[in-house]
């Protein structure tokens, strides 16, 4: 996606018309419009009033993925209750296969006594109870996953 697509769709998702957002930052409708369709780009100072106006960082509006966006504006309003009744690996594993594949092949009790293990550890050595002990333990293995992945391309 380009940058006047990502201006587009920022704009969209914050429900604006092109008038409403030209009027706010004194510009035409018209020079919205180009910058809209990539005829011509906002200098810096109208793309940090547009990424205010979009309540958005400069980085995020550059870059501005509706998806991603979507999917935090899902996760943000999904309650515990509503999270805890969805089976995640079931969810997952339409995605990647080897979720609902593994468990008829891999003896899982040594991997989930060395994880316990760890998660023991980190709640012994830093004071954190079990729930954000888990936390820093899947964001300690996502860092593993993309420092691998990273290195093996």
């Amino acid at each position: 996606m380009n940058l006047g697509s990502h201006l587009f769709s920022a704009r969209k998702n914050n429900g604006l018309s092109q008038e409403t957002v030209a009027e706010k930052l004194g510009v035409s409708r018209q020079t919205i419009s180009k910058w809209e369709t990539g005829e011509t780009l906002p200098d810096i100072r109208q793309a940090k009033r547009l990424s205010i106006l979009y309540g958005l960082s400069l980085d995020e509006l550059i870059s501005f993925d509706l998806g991603i966006r979507e999917i935090q504006d899902v996760i943000d309003r999904t309650s515990q209750e509503v999270s805890d009744k969805i089976d995640w690996t079931k969810a997952w594993s339409k995605q990647y296969p080897v979720l609902a594949q593994y468990p008829a092949e891999v003896e899982t009790a040594p991997y989930a006594a060395g994880l316990t293990e760890l998660l023991d550890g980190l709640q012994k050595r830093y004071g954190y109870n079990e729930l954000d002990a888990f936390l820093v333990l899947k964001d300690i293995l996502s860092s593993v996953w993309k420092s691998r992945k990273h290195s093996s391309n």
